[in-house]
């Protein structure tokens, strides 16, 4: 696992600018933590980080549920799963098949999809008090990160806080 310290929302967008650089075709993101932990600051973040041109507005899918931006470097399906009660519900947006088609796979409230993909990096933003500082521990299922651990952990290392 890797634990990085946002003190600010400028931090969550780097933390998350980082980790977009290196995500590849067919990846799969992973965000949990509570109602305004800063899920979707992280991923209009993400969403530079990936390249998505400024005009084409990052904002949580809550209603429509999936947002594709094709801007970037890959297409980024952006979902938003807290109003969704089965994994049937889930297995319909087709996010598992969007990943297959190479497009990377970004998912707020995401630990409810955790049995729909075989492979993933997880995010999860703890905000213990309400405050501005939060932990961002990423940690990942399966091995498609391995080749890539180490780069991702020196790409946080600004950010470094206790595992």
């Amino acid at each position: 696992m890797i634990s990085c310290l946002s003190g600010s929302e400028d931090d969550t967008l780097a933390i998350a600018a980082a980790i977009a650089r290196l995500v590849r075709p067919g990846d799969v993101v992973l965000l949990a933590g509570e109602m305004g932990s800063g899920k979707t600051a992280f991923a209009r973040g993400f969403a530079h980080g990936l390249g998505v041109a400024a005009d084409d507005h990052v904002a949580s899918p809550t209603f429509n549920l999936v947002h594709v931006h094709d801007s970037g470097r890959v297409p980024l399906h952006h979902a938003d799963l807290f109003r969704l009660q089965t994994r049937g519900e889930i297995e319909d947006l087709g996010l598992r098949e969007a990943a297959d088609m190479g497009s990377v796979v970004l998912v707020e409230w995401g630990d409810a999809a955790l049995d729909i993909f075989d492979e993933w990096l997880i995010v999860e933003i703890i905000d213990p008090d309400g405050g501005a500082m939060r932990t961002l521990e990423a940690s990942v299922e399966g091995h498609r990160w391995d080749a890539r651990w180490d780069r991702l952990c020196s790409a946080l290392g600004d950010w470094s806080g206790p595992a």
